[in-house]
């Protein structure tokens, strides 16, 4: 543990440098794959190229659950490190896949390696959130984000810079750079102390309070630990009482079932088959190889990061079902129009086939300041505290679950039938999106927890005035 006080700059950082890694993982495969296709002759397999797209978000949907069982027994600094670890050894694991057979083993390593990125977007915003004072926990969704698209944007340009390669050497060293964020994070968390909050659960207040004085005014520490101690008690006695049937029961359903379907939807409204699958969008569409169309992944990437950054300035001036309808509609026409003008005017759509691409851009720009980040807004703010846990780890294994699917099934859709027709189907899933907005989300703006659990109630029809507390 440290033995110093520890600056909060470097405790944001190393929190930032965990969402960048966990980006560059989602993102590299993004370059990888034409290459990979090509050294591999996978170019005609649709369902080994999903697999093994995909097979990373499968790790992930075990990951996710697996790091929040274990960082209540192990600590959160210390399922960090080891999630640091798992990182680096399946990404140096997958860049030496053998060329001759290597699909399965492949889809193997990554799925370990998912147990790494799954881990990762679990812990590192719990930890950050732990050891922020409380004044900036409520940015910290934002800033998470762009951290995330900053590493899926460092992806695309690694794999940009990596293209001129031999094939069988590129794809490998571009997944295999993974290992060297990786190493920074485990160097950078093993300097950083425990979450106070852990100490606390853990009986450690000599610990805890020693902790909160390295990363806290000395005229804050009592006062933050009385809290700490305060909210511990509470979600104790809120945990023992419930279990997973609670999460069906009657007082939390409507609830429960708004933020996992925000969660799912985020992911089956299509943004990972363009995030994954870019450069191949853009050689079906123009004909050119997907191993020269690189530089589509790093503009994504860029509106990706511009996006993000805009939701912080708009994310507490409007509601968020607000931006959540408008982004959706918007979502949802710029993958409609061209499946609409390709049954009106097919000529049209082949004579100018980049107006697709730029339908996605459109889709990727309001796709970025509003559902990828107002998701886990959401589901922050709408579990009641005594399901909090079990719903916002469900909610994860949901949204894991579309990401795994959408990765899975995209390639074997646009084999079976056309891009636009795909893309069609992605544009009526966001307005239903849109539909399940208004119809089972409730607003949680400026509302409190516990007005946010009294309206569940009031849908499910019980009387909270008449409970005794």
């Amino acid at each position: 543990m440290a033995k110093k006080k520890i600056s909060s700059n470097f405790i944001y950082f190393f929190g930032a440098f965990g969402g960048i890694l966990f980006g560059y993982d989602i993102g590299v495969m993004t370059g990888a794959l034409p290459f990979l296709q090509t050294d591999w002759n996978l170019a005609g397999n649709a369902s080994i190229t999903g697999w093994i797209t995909s097979s990373l978000m499968l790790g992930a949907i075990f990951g996710g659950a697996l790091a929040g069982q274990l960082s209540d027994r192990l600590g959160r600094r210390r399922m960090i490190l080891m999630s640091a670890v798992v990182f680096a050894v399946f990404a140096l694991a997958s860049a030496f896949a053998p060329t001759h057979g290597g699909a399965m083993f492949l889809i193997a390593m990554r799925v370990f390696l998912g147990l790494g990125v799954g881990a990762a977007s679990a812990l590192v915003p719990a930890f950050m959130s732990e050891m922020a004072p409380a004044k900036v926990r409520g940015r910290l969704s934002g800033i998470n984000q762009v951290m995330i698209v900053s590493g899926m944007l460092i992806s695309y340009i690694v794999d940009y810079l990596l293209q001129g390669l031999p094939t069988g050497i590129s794809w490998r060293m571009m997944i295999g750079m993974a290992a060297v964020p990786a190493v920074i994070l485990f160097l950078g968390v093993l300097r950083l102390p425990e979450s106070p909050r852990f100490l606390v659960k853990q009986g450690k207040l000599d610990e805890a309070r020693q902790v909160l004085s390295w990363i806290r005014p000395a005229d804050e520490v009592a006062s933050e630990l009385a809290d700490i101690q305060a909210t511990a008690t509470i979600e104790k006695k809120a945990t023992s009482s419930t279990n997973w049937g609670s999460l069906l029961s009657g007082r939390y359903r409507y609830l429960v079932i708004a933020g996992i379907g925000v969660a799912a939807f985020q992911q089956f409204q299509g943004a990972n088959a363009i995030f994954y699958y870019i450069p191949l969008i853009v050689q079906s569409a123009t004909g050119k190889a997907a191993t020269s169309a690189l530089m589509w992944p790093i503009i994504q990437g860029v509106i990706l990061v511009a996006g993000s950054l805009f939701f912080l300035v708009i994310a507490d001036r409007f509601n968020r079902r607000t931006l959540l309808t408008v982004g959706g509609t918007i979502m949802g026409l710029s993958f409609l129009l061209p499946a609409i003008l390709n049954m009106i005017s097919p000529s049209l759509m082949k004579s100018q086939p980049m107006l697709l691409v730029v339908f996605l851009s459109i889709y990727v720009t309001l796709y970025s300041c509003t559902w990828a980040p107002l998701t886990w807004v959401i589901v922050g703010e709408v579990f009641p505290l005594a399901i909090r846990g079990r719903a916002s780890g469900l909610a994860s294994s949901f949204n894991w679950i579309g990401s795994f699917l959408v990765g899975l099934l995209f390639p074997i859709m646009t084999a079976a039938m056309s891009q636009a027709a795909v893309f069609g189907i992605f544009g009526l899933i966001c307005l239903l999106g849109v539909v399940f907005i208004r119809t089972r989300v409730p607003e949680t703006r400026g509302h409190s927890l516990e007005e946010i659990e009294e309206a569940g109630a009031q849908k499910a029809g019980i009387d909270t005035s008449a409970e005794i507390a």
